[in-house]
C-alpha cells in the first residue's frame, strides 16, 4: 500500500521518501485549501483541487506490482496528471463522487447536477473562479478509462450518468469487513465495558464529525429522538467517533459521547452494546457505520436514500424510513424495539447478511477477478 501520509509503523505501508517528503505532503492540503476558498462556494461541500504532485505515479511505475487499485485520492494525495500518468493496469474504487465531478466529493444528485452535464453551467451571479470546472476539465483532458468499482448501485448509477465517466466500465463491489473482529458478542458485556445503562434501550449513532456534516443527518436523528422522548419512550444515545461539541443541543434522553474509537475490537462492542444503529444521511455511498453494525448483529435504522437500500435490507436487517422524515425515523427505530422476538430475528438475519455480502474473503475473491480483468485488458503489459 502507498500512501501520501504515512502514520503507522506498518512494513507493508509506504509513504513518502526523502527529507522533504512527509512536509510537503502535509504542506500541498493546506496550499490547496487556500486556493479552493477563492470559489466562494455556497454548497460548502468537501473539495479537493488533486493539483500539487506528490510523486507517487514515478514509486507506482517502477514497482513491481502488476495493476493498481486507486481507492480515496482526496487532500492532494495524488494530482490529476498523475492519476493519468499512472501506466499500470488500473482499478479504480469509488469511496464517494469526486473521481467524476469537479472538485466535490459529495454533489447534488438531481437531474441538474453540473457532473452530469460537463460543468457546463453555474450558479447565477457568482463571479468567482470557477475551481469546480477548472478540476473537471483537468480530468477530462488527462484521464483514460479503466475499471471503475462502485460499492454501491447509487454510486455507479451516479458514475455511468456522468459526462466524465458515463462510458467507463464499472462493477459494484462492496466495502469488506472483518467479520471475525466485527462479530456479536454479549450485549451484558459489552456494556459493563462502555459503562452504559444495563436496562434501557440503546440508539446508536456513529460518524467521524458526523454532527457537524449535515450530510450525515445528525439534526435528523436528534427530532427523531425529540419524538420519541416526547411519548415518554425510555432511550438512551451513543455518540461514536466524536465528542460531545460545544454548545451542543441538549436532548430529553442521555447521550453519551464516546468520541474516537481507533481499535476494532472496541469498536464492535460498541455495536453490540446497542440495540439498534441509526444511520440517518442525507447522502452516503455504502456507510461503514451500517455495515459493520449488521456484521454485529445490531439492526440499522436509516433513510431509504442513496447508497443505504444497499446496506439495509428492509424488514429483514433494519428499517429503511421515508427520506427524510424524523417522524418516519423515530417509527422505524420504534418498530425495532417494539417486539423482542422480531429483534432477535432481525439481529440474526443482519449477521447472517453481513457475512454472506461483506467478508474480507467473499470481496477479495470479486476484486482478485477484477484485478485479471484489467491486466487482460492491457494485454498483460503494466506499461500500456
Amino acid at each position: 500500500m502507498r500512501v501520501a501520509l504515512k502514520r503507522s509503523a506498518d512494513t507493508t505501508v509506504s509513504g513518502p521518501s526523502g527529507v522533504f517528503g512527509p512536509a510537503w505532503s502535509r504542506v500541498r492540503p493546506a496550499l490547496a485549501r487556500a486556493l479552493i476558498r477563492l470559489q466562494n462556494a455556497r454548497d460548502h461541500s468537501w473539495r479537493s483541487l488533486a493539483v500539487f504532485p506528490s510523486g507517487l505515479h514515478r514509486a507506482i511505475n517502477a514497482s513491481d506490482a502488476e495493476v493498481v487499485n486507486l481507492h480515496w485520492v482526496g487532500e492532494e494525495t495524488l494530482s490529476v496528471s498523475e492519476i493519468g500518468a499512472i501506466r499500470k493496469p488500473l482499478v479504480w474504487t469509488l469511496h464517494d463522487m469526486w473521481p467524476f465531478c469537479g472538485a466535490e466529493h459529495y454533489a447534488g444528485d438531481d437531474a441538474h447536477a453540473r457532473w452530469r452535464s460537463g460543468y457546463e453551467r453555474r450558479e447565477a451571479g457568482s463571479g468567482a473562479p470557477d475551481i469546480d470546472r477548472w478540476v473537471w476539465r483537468r480530468k477530462q483532458k488527462a484521464w483514460r478509462r479503466c475499471q471503475l468499482v462502485a460499492p454501491s448501485r447509487w454510486l455507479a448509477d451516479c458514475a455511468r450518468a456522468s459526462a466524465l465517466m458515463h462510458d467507463w466500465p464499472v462493477t459494484v463491489v462492496p466495502n469488506p469487513l472483518d467479520t471475525d473482529v466485527f462479530r456479536p458478542v454479549s450485549a451484558p458485556q459489552a456494556r459493563a465495558e462502555w459503562d452504559l445503562p444495563p436496562d434501557m434501550p440503546v440508539v446508536l449513532f456513529g460518524a467521524a464529525g458526523g454532527t457537524r456534516d449535515a450530510r450525515k443527518g445528525w439534526d435528523l436523528l436528534v427530532a427523531a429522538l425529540e419524538i420519541l422522548a416526547s411519548r415518554g419512550r425510555p432511550l438512551a444515545c451513543v455518540v461514536i467517533g466524536a465528542s460531545e461539541p460545544l454548545g451542543s443541543q441538549r436532548l430529553r434522553l442521555p447521550v453519551r459521547w464516546l468520541g474516537h474509537i481507533d481499535r476494532d475490537d472496541r469498536l464492535a462492542q460498541a455495536y453490540a452494546a446497542a440495540d439498534v444503529t441509526v444511520v440517518p444521511s442525507r447522502q452516503d455511498n455504502l456507510p461503514q457505520t451500517a455495515t459493520e453494525a449488521q456484521a454485529c448483529g445490531c439492526p440499522v435504522v436509516a433513510f431509504g436514500t442513496s447508497g443505504l437500500p444497499d446496506t439495509v435490507e428492509h424488514g429483514a436487517t433494519g428499517y429503511l424510513a421515508e427520506p427524510f422524515v424524523p417522524a418516519e425515523l423515530a417509527r422505524g427505530i420504534e418498530w425495532v424495539l417494539a417486539e423482542p422476538e422480531r429483534k432477535r430475528r432481525l439481529q440474526a438475519q443482519a449477521r447472517e447478511r453481513a457475512v454472506r455480502l461483506w467478508s474480507s474473503a467473499v470481496v477479495a475473491r470479486r476484486y482478485v477477478e477484477l484485478y485479471a480483468e484489467a491486466i487482460q485488458a492491457s494485454g498483460g503489459r503494466a506499461d500500456s
